[in-house]
């Protein structure tokens, strides 16, 4: 497959060369930058990510269950002390600007934790298939994910099939949902993920995947950065916002993408990007 950059963007534009991450992103959906932070920064990622998780739990709503043990929940930027170390990395920026073009938007923060006893998850992708991508073979949107943990085989890895981000299929339930008589074709593509602390994966949400059965005694939490492309909707399932004094503190780079309200106080997020058919794992 030949892929050239988004319209109008000239690689030698761009901060860092990631040709070889558009091409991975187009035929497989999801590339990675090996060490592009500290473990150190990673653990504090983590800390935050734990805090967040506590008090999301001791409130109604405040986590969506992803299956039995397996959480999602999101958080505003200025509960993540690396917010702007994340948005502005030049790899983020020069991926996010390749594939979605330089108006790209920061629609998403949260994460995923799969606890001990998380089972795996049916197959799926995030949402449907927009019709730019079914006609075009133009991805709208992208996902980049942060571990908290260096991942091993027992604590219920990431797992990808590569390739089928394409795949458009009118039975699909709901657009997201293969069929279970077509799973083996999944399992046969899978590929499992242990990224390790300090590395960033990009991906389409398109592509179909599920998490794994955790069979550790440790969580997997694993930050979420959804951005959108001009067109892409996917806001409207987020209500993330920051305060002023945050907002003001942000790099004029980084304001220009970030697609929230600026608010006098920070209300604590209900969660609505529920996926209703993951609540029961691969039953």
């Amino acid at each position: 497959m030949t892929v050239s950059v988004y319209p109008g963007v000239r690689t030698a534009d761009l901060d860092v060369d990631v040709t070889q991450d558009l091409t991975k992103l187009y035929t497989d959906g999801i590339t990675a930058r090996k060490g592009a932070f500290t473990a150190e920064w990673a653990d504090r990622m983590r800390e935050d990510i734990e805090a967040a998780f506590e008090e999301a739990r001791s409130r109604p709503d405040g986590a969506v269950g992803r299956g039995p043990n397996r959480w999602y929940v999101e958080i505003h930027p200025e509960q993540l002390r690396g917010f702007v170390d994340l948005v502005d990395h030049p790899w983020v920026r020069s991926v996010a600007t390749a594939v979605l073009g330089p108006d790209y938007r920061i629609v998403e923060l949260g994460f995923d934790v799969p606890l001990e006893g998380a089972v795996n998850q049916p197959w799926h992708r995030d949402f449907p298939i927009p019709e730019e991508t079914r006609t075009e073979r133009r991805l709208t949107s992208l996902a980049f994910n942060v571990t908290g943990v260096d991942t091993t085989e027992d604590m219920g890895p990431f797992e990808i099939a590569p390739g089928t981000q394409w795949d458009d299929e009118p039975d699909f339930a709901h657009g997201m949902f293969p069929p279970r008589e077509r799973y083996g074709r999944y399992e046969e593509l899978a590929v499992r993920k242990y990224p390790r602390r300090g590395d960033i994966s990009a991906r389409t949400a398109l592509t179909v995947h599920r998490g794994t059965k955790n069979e550790s005694s440790k969580a997997r939490p694993v930050l979420v950065l959804g951005l959108d492309g001009p067109g892409a909707n996917n806001a409207d399932r987020h209500d993330t916002a920051v305060t002023r004094p945050f907002w003001e503190s942000l790099p004029e780079r980084v304001r220009r993408h970030l697609d929230c309200p600026v608010v006098e106080e920070l209300t604590p997020l209900t969660q609505k990007h529920t996926i209703e058919g993951l609540v029961m794992g691969d039953a």
